[in-house]
């Protein structure tokens, strides 16, 4: 899949835990970890400023384009 989500990057240089940004977000942890791992066929931009805020980082530093060879 090209589109590469780096929620456990940020996390690590947050020295966050999953289950404390599902929190804070207001999402449950199964749908974070769902995002994490890419098998989300969608992402509500409200979720994604969520995400941005509570990481401090900008959407960028979690959404990568990969174009397949």
């Amino acid at each position: 899949m090209p589109i590469i989500i780096n929620i456990d990057v940020m996390l690590a240089k947050r020295k966050m835990q999953s289950q404390e940004l599902a929190e804070i977000i207001g999402i449950t942890q199964a749908n974070l970890s769902i995002l994490k791992t890419g098998k989300a066929k969608a992402l509500k931009i409200t979720t994604l400023e969520a995400i941005c805020k509570a990481l401090n980082c900008q959407p960028r530093d979690l959404i990568e384009y990969i174009e397949e060879i």
